[in-house]
């Protein structure tokens, strides 16, 4: 798969979702990942009251997850059309899920992507 193919598929969840309450929202970002085995998973994001929610990376890592598979070959978020880069604690999860995710290509624009490593320098690691 390539590069737009994956942005495409990230493109295509992005969307107004209906929740209780007009100040929630779901679907402003949406997210694909491409695993090593070639499988591709897409997420939303959910912003509702209290914090509590979640990034659109961490619902296409579930759905990953949940096909029993933890390695990420390349990764894209999508917002209001344009790519953007994960958050902090979206970069620990691709991490300490599994450590050889170190190498994702994760989009930062249709023409450029960033290795984990580079967007994550200072990672957390378990001391031993």
């Amino acid at each position: 798969m390539s590069a737009e193919e994956l942005i495409e598929e990230a493109r295509k969840v992005v969307g107004e979702y209906t929740l209780s309450r007009p100040d929630f929202s779901a679907g402003a970002v949406g997210s694909a990942l491409l695993t090593v085995q070639g499988n591709v998973y897409t997420g939303i994001n959910i912003e509702i009251a209290c914090g509590i929610g979640f990034c659109a990376e961490h619902s296409a890592i579930a759905e990953m997850l949940k096909h029993r598979e933890t390695r990420i070959e390349m990764i894209v978020a999508i917002h209001l059309d344009s790519i953007i880069a994960p958050c902090g604690r979206c970069r620990e999860l691709m991490f300490q899920i599994d450590c050889k995710n170190i190498d994702t290509k994760v989009y930062v624009s249709e023409e450029k992507y960033m290795t984990l490593d580079e967007l994550l320098p200072n990672r957390w690691e378990p001391s031993i």
